[in-house]
């Protein structure tokens, strides 16, 4: 017999364990992580399991809490860099599946946090959706994008998020927060900070635009999109399905699709965000560096990352030693050259030194690194 919280049907905690080998879910142990990662680096967990419902992320979350071990929500990867010791708890890595569309007006799609991103976003641009497909070729699942904000080309998740439904670590309860809720800023939200860590996203429901022309806020993404022959003489349906066809050429001239031919493909994309600097701030930058690009940005002025990093010397391609090198295609990419996880952060921080020795500003990194505290 299950016993309830709030409505929500639970396995009673005594019997966790019971509960997964019911479900059918295998507990594994000393699980290698690096094949789980874009990167391609990071010791083994000690325990490792695939969720595929609510239900076993409640189970396997309990298990860790009655064994007080620490637990990492893992997707699909692509933002995440584990140290070479590897994880001394349990590693939950999402699987739930499912892409429900609902067509009208302004229609939605619902779908589980384990749902690959690109797939959902190749779903709807099919339909002539408008709203995510700036977002094409982003590596990672469904789940991870509220928790980042995730955006590209001027895009963000959180212009067309409704609602994301969560689990409560500390409760196993679920809670759904609307988009307001989740005080989303750039590459930001409440899940990376006063809630970091408390909730798993188990999934997200967006509302998009039909018969509507794709907005193109980056000079880059314009100027690509007119080399396809532009959006003037073209359906709205037709307009979103060739901005997509020019986010994945531009992202595949900076390696940023994942390609197992590519040798810069074993990265965590950007390493680095884009700083946003105050107007007092940008102005006194400016008159060091005239030649520095700039983006208007909420509360302030965005600076390109990339052109911080080369300007600080560290152009593509760049190696100081060690198994990790600069993108040869995209400042921003640190890439496994056949390495450890050691040898990226020494790099990142050797880059992020430099950046802040040249300019007076700190970057901050986009991927996170995985303690054992976590």
């Amino acid at each position: 017999m299950q016993a309830s919280r709030n409505g929500v049907a639970v396995a009673p905690p005594q019997h966790w364990a019971t509960f997964m080998e019911d479900e059918g879910v295998e507990l594994r142990e000393q699980v290698p992580l690096a094949p789980y990662t874009t990167l391609g680096l990071g010791g083994e967990a000690r325990y490792f399991v695939e969720c595929g419902s609510e239900d076993e992320v409640r189970a396997a979350l309990a298990y860790a809490a009655e064994r007080r071990l620490p637990a990492y929500v893992l997707g699909g990867g692509s933002n995440v860099v584990f140290l070479d010791s590897g994880f001394p708890g349990l590693i939950l890595r999402l699987t739930i599946r499912g892409i429900e569309l609902r067509d009208g007006p302004s229609p939605e799609v619902r779908a589980g946090a384990g749902v690959d991103w690109d797939t959902l976003v190749q779903n709807v641009v099919q339909r002539g959706w408008t709203g995510v497909e700036c977002l094409s070729g982003i590596p990672g699942t469904v789940g991870g994008t509220p928790i980042q904000n995730v955006g590209a080309y001027g895009q963000e998740i959180a212009e067309s998020l409704v609602r994301v439904e969560c689990l409560d670590r500390t409760t196993l309860e679920r809670r759904t927060f609307t988009a307001r809720e989740c005080a989303f800023g750039y590459r930001d939200s409440r899940f990376k900070r006063a809630d970091r860590g408390r909730y798993v996203v188990l999934e997200v429901t967006l509302r998009l635009a039909r018969d509507q022309r794709p907005r193109i806020r980056y000079p880059e993404l314009q100027r690509a999109v007119a080399e396809l022959g532009g959006l003037d003489t073209v359906a709205p349906g037709e307009a979103v399905r060739l901005v997509r066809e020019a986010v994945l050429a531009l992202r595949r001239r900076k390696s940023m699709v994942l390609d197992p031919a590519d040798p810069n493909t074993r990265s965590a994309g950007s390493f680095f965000t884009n700083p946003v600097l105050s107007a007092a701030a940008f102005a006194d930058l400016a008159q060091r560096w005239k030649e520095i690009p700039s983006f208007p940005a909420d509360g302030g002025v965005k600076v390109p990352a990339a052109w911080l990093v080369e300007h600080a010397g560290f152009p593509k391609g760049y190696r100081s030693g060690g198994g990790a090198g600069v993108s040869t295609r995209h400042a921003l990419a640190l890439v496994n050259r056949g390495g450890t996880s050691a040898d990226l952060l020494a790099l990142a921080e050797e880059v992020r030194a430099g950046v802040e020795e040249q300019f007076g500003i700190r970057l901050a990194y986009e991927p996170e690194v995985v303690r054992s505290e976590t």
